[in-house]
């Protein structure tokens, strides 16, 4: 039987993305051909280790992935543009990837980054895979932006975390769009109950949010950012998620994919890397849900 090929939309939303392994993985298994990728920030990342044929050892990584390996790969820096560097990061995706070229992956790819001056959409299809990918991942705030072609690059997700365009020109049986930016699963009742027991006492450890987790390991090595700083990233980040969210359902509505795999937006938090197993396991039941009536 002649399998059924996908153009596949890969969105951003942090350590959500370890669902796109999971939609992946199925559609490996139920006789579908990924024949083009589209992606931005952790969609760039999935997606190119994809069309590289890398996914095994960047999965095997990832499933070893725990809290403390997170914050040993962020280098951080203490001037501008970003609370990360992000070299320790490409390091290790180089390590997998090595020095590839988009021009030579086995599929179609493109990362969609943000110029941030001319606020325009830059959609990167040829050249260092590790550049585009450095490109599209560079979260404001976050991860320090980077110069491209004369051109200030942060992460593509700003203008369009569900990259559907670029796949416009397909000539596949179905788009498939992975949004990391769905509707969240918890309701106002279980909001109301977490914000009287944060009031109430001090969260248990577990429960931090992952900026206090990070202040806490570094209190006795800095005091150059206080806990009320990284307090401002956490509020930063989930403005981001919201705003995100916003543009996700405007271009899903003005451009709409053929099928949607919709993960929460609260599924788990945007560092949460350690959840890896979790996230794939969501990512293949979603996809599930999604595409069995195609089977």
């Amino acid at each position: 039987m002649r399998k059924k090929t996908v153009s596949l939309v890969l969105g951003s939303g942090g350590a959500r993305g370890l669902a796109h392994i999971g939609v992946i993985r199925w559609l490996e298994e139920h006789n579908f051909e990924i024949v083009s990728v589209s992606g931005c920030s952790i969609g760039t990342v999935i997606g190119g280790v994809y069309a590289a044929g890398k996914l095994d050892e960047f999965e095997a990584w990832m499933r070893t992935i725990t809290k403390l390996d997170i914050v040993s790969l962020m280098d951080f820096n203490w001037g501008k543009g970003g609370l990360i560097k992000g070299e320790k990061v490409m390091n290790r995706l180089g390590d997998i990837l090595g020095d590839l070229r988009i021009e030579d992956l086995s599929i179609p790819y493109t990362a969609v980054a943000a110029d941030i001056s001319n606020e325009k959409e830059v959609w990167l299809q040829k050249g260092s895979l590790l550049q585009a990918i450095r490109a599209s991942i560079s979260l404001p705030l976050y991860l320090m932006p980077i110069e491209f072609n004369g051109k200030t690059l942060i992460d593509g997700g700003v203008l369009n975390p569900v990259p559907i365009a670029p796949t416009f020109g397909d000539h596949s049986d179905i788009t498939l769009a992975v949004n990391l930016a769905g509707e969240i699963s918890h309701s106002i009742d279980d909001f109301e109950v977490n914000q009287v027991n944060i009031s109430a006492e001090e969260p248990k450890e577990e429960d931090m949010p992952f900026h206090r987790k990070v202040s806490d390991y570094f209190g006795s090595l800095t005091a150059k950012t206080s806990r009320i700083d990284l307090g401002m990233y956490d509020i930063a980040n989930q403005a981001f998620d919201a705003m995100q969210s916003t543009i996700a359902r405007q271009k899903l509505a003005s451009y709409p994919p053929d099928i949607t795999v919709e993960i929460a937006r609260d599924a788990c938090g945007t560092f949460e890397f350690e959840r890896t197993a979790e996230m794939i396991d969501l990512g293949y039941e979603r996809a599930e849900h999604a595409l069995k009536h195609l089977l």
